[in-house]
């Protein structure tokens, strides 16, 4: 086994759980994250897909409630969505090591908000780790999982995009590290949060969270500093913006925060009384400068025009200089654009030609919004689309509410759009409505991943495939039809009219494979024959 890789942060991660002896990975995918469960699989890890977010945090919970040690994987949005059973198992925690990935996404490179996750730890009070490249990222997940056992908590393991997709030179020198042996042994009151249990169960919580403050104080092993050359500056930070103020800041004090919650504030403490002015770098919410602050710590944060984005070097000078001139717009890149051949295409054209009201949601299929087909009005989160489109229906005027249609991928229907029909059927609009799955086999805008209705798992191996048609019938959806976009485009046009002008609830699957992942589809069928 190599000692030393080139790896990034997503592949650090994956190693490191392959090394600590993690039996299942579960995630959602979803850019910057994706690649985790993907390389764990490769490596010879125990990885599956699930359906949503909320899903794999409870299966990982399930297999920590065995001792077993999990990950589970997600980008920063499915963490809202996996929020319920986070915040429980907070107070219950597990025998076995849980560790829950949050990719974060400064800069919105492919999210529709930038929230910074590091609330999610103070929230529900769990420790958090924050890498601030591969090798970290490899270091921190071993321990995590050591932390998560020691206090019996779950770990939060935040990273950000540059963090995942930035390469260093790992030393891999984590193998063979001891993990207790799989078994259930029978606990209820900490692992059945009934009221009474919970009240003890918060009170424990709240005394880890001091136990671990005074540990991160004490041994400050995941903590950094590097004294100044002069007393004049000591900057506070974590995450990826320490790489940033190393080179934006020669000179200056360092403290870099690794464990960034609970903080060990007795050592900041001691940091920012060495220097005049003391600042603090971090991407998103002030939450480090605001907890200083708290503290007592005469700490400067940043100005709100650096809330927003990425930082880098340049933005973090201007930072310490308290540079407030408007910055330089950055170039214009190409705009995101449905790949020429997208059977998407022709679905838009279709919504667009009929005048309809597309309620749309996360996926490619969003991209449908740029012209030239300018023909998504609405994108909240996952699953949104149908329960949207409702709550449009419900009031409009009837010649509006009948232009009304929600776009949703197969993938993001298996996530959260089926709870989004049983909606529409339950609560049906008085002039019904009208769905349409873009299906192409895939979930194409993060990789090309598996899902439920693809027959594969994770690793393209075979497995149950479940069937749309069946599933949407089975819920009481009044009529179903499967059309190909591009070979029947006077029929989807035709069905398409025929729905709007119904009372009932109406599917139109649109089904044609993503055309950059045919080729792969049809050689793992081949390949699974």
């Amino acid at each position: 086994m190599d000692k030393k890789l080139f790896l990034s942060g997503n592949e650090a991660v994956a190693l490191a759980a392959l090394d600590a002896g993690v039996k299942l990975g579960a995630g959602y995918p979803g850019t910057p994250s994706s690649e985790i469960l993907d390389e764990f699989s490769k490596a010879g890890g125990t990885a599956q897909w699930s359906p949503n977010e909320k899903v794999a945090l409870e299966v990982g919970i399930g297999a920590a409630l065995a001792s077993g040690r999990a990950i589970v994987t997600m980008k920063h949005v499915g963490l809202n969505v996996a929020a319920d059973p986070l915040f429980t198992v907070a107070y219950s925690g597990t025998p076995g090591g849980l560790v829950i990935v949050s990719a974060d996404d400064p800069g919105m490179a492919s999210s529709q908000n930038e929230q910074d996750n590091r609330r999610y730890a103070v929230a529900a009070g769990i420790p958090m780790l924050e890498p601030a490249d591969s090798q970290e990222a490899y270091d921190f997940t071993v321990r995590a999982f050591e932390l998560a056992e020691e206090f019996r908590c779950p770990v939060l393991l935040r990273l950000t995009t540059r963090v995942c997709h930035s390469k260093c030179v790992v030393s891999r020198d984590r193998t063979g590290t001891s993990c207790p042996p799989v078994k259930y042994e029978k606990d209820v009151k900490s692992n059945v949060m009934i009221p009474a249990f919970a009240r003890l169960a918060h009170r424990r919580l709240r005394a880890r969270l001091n136990a671990i403050a005074a540990l991160n104080d004490e041994k400050n092993e995941f903590n950094l500093e590097i004294p100044g050359k002069s007393d004049e500056l000591g900057v506070i930070v974590s995450g990826i913006s320490f790489q940033y103020v190393m080179e934006a800041c020669p000179g200056a004090g360092v403290f870099k925060i690794g464990l960034s919650y609970p903080l060990p504030l007795e050592s900041l403490k001691k940091f920012a009384a060495k220097y005049r002015r003391v600042m603090v770098v971090e991407e998103g919410d002030p939450i480090v400068a605001e907890s200083c602050l708290a503290a007592g710590i005469s700490a400067e944060g940043k100005a709100e025009m650096f809330r927003f984005g990425e930082l880098n070097v340049e933005r973090v000078r201007r930072l310490i200089a308290v540079d407030l001139t408007p910055e330089v717009p950055p170039k214009g890149g190409k705009a995101p654009e449905l790949c020429p051949g997208c059977p998407h295409r022709k679905s838009y054209e279709a919504l667009k030609a009929l005048n309809c009201i597309v309620s749309g949601d996360i996926g490619c299929y969003t991209l449908g919004v740029l012209p030239p087909f300018e023909a998504v009005d609405s994108c909240v989160c996952m699953g949104a689309s149908i329960t949207v489109g409702v709550g449009l229906r419900k009031v409009l005027p009837e010649a509006e509410a009948r232009r009304v249609v929600s776009v949703i991928g197969d993938s993001t229907f298996w996530h959260t759009g089926i709870n989004g029909v049983v909606e529409a059927i339950y609560n049906k609009p008085s002039t019904g409505h009208v769905i349409m799955i873009l299906d192409n086999s895939t979930t194409a805008m993060t990789g090309m991943q598996e899902n439920p209705g693809t027959g594969r798992k994770l690793d393209h191996t075979p497995a149950p495939k479940l069937d749309l048609v069946c599933t949407l019938k089975g819920l009481g959806v009044d009529r179903v039809d499967v059309i190909d976009p591009l070979l029947e485009q006077d029929k989807l046009r035709e069905v398409l009219s025929e729905d709007l002008k119904s009372n009932g609830i109406s599917v139109i699957i649109s089904r044609r494979p993503c055309i950059i992942a045919a080729a792969r589809i049809k050689r793992y069928e081949e390949n699974n024959k």
